[in-house]
């Protein structure tokens, strides 16, 4: 693993508790949060299930992101980000990370991931690239909407969201494909 923390430079906040029934923190992806889209066997891109709780007060809406900070890019790889989902909700099926976003609460939108698609796309790390972490984060915002348009970048959704955030709700996980 490489010692990079992508909330190093970030502002400081509150933590919460995000758990996931599809994969442990620290654990990693199964098969179907691999990537089929990018020709990993068995892969289906499928979202992973995520049930957050302890949120700061004040909280108003929240952003979910799925960060490979290990990708071979030189600026990492997003992988998800939803914005605008509604304070009242405190979980997502899995799945909701779909082409349609059917799984998503109302109001809840998908930004284009770094492979320009509006939805989760799965690991797929470079064959013998070593172990790659992927930071799921639960943002909680002091904000009802975040205001940045659809077609926005998960990194224009984090500066966007930075004066923003009260709590921040992190799971890890790993994924690697054997040279």
């Amino acid at each position: 693993m490489r010692s990079n923390d992508p909330f190093a430079r970030l502002p400081e906040a509150a933590s919460f508790t995000v758990v996931s029934s599809t994969v442990a923190d620290g654990a990693a992806w199964s098969i179907e949060q691999y990537s089929g889209l990018s020709g990993v066997p068995g892969g289906k891109d499928l979202s992973p299930q995520l049930s957050w709780s302890g949120a700061p007060a004040g909280t108003r809406s929240y952003a979910v992101t799925v960060y490979d900070p290990d990708a071979p890019t030189g600026s990492g790889f997003w992988h998800w980000a939803v914005a605008d989902i509604p304070a009242t909700v405190t979980e997502l099926p899995e799945g909701a990370g779909d082409d349609t976003g059917s799984g998503l609460p109302e109001g809840a939108f998908q930004l284009p991931n770094d492979a320009r698609a509006a939805r989760f796309i799965g690991a797929a790390p470079p064959a013998g690239h070593g172990p790659h972490r992927y930071f799921v984060v639960v943002h909680a915002l002091d904000v009802d909407t975040i205001g940045v348009p659809a077609e926005a970048t998960p990194a224009a959704l984090g500066f966007t969201m930075a004066g923003h955030i009260l709590g921040r709700a992190v799971l890890t996980a790993t994924a690697e494909t054997p040279a």
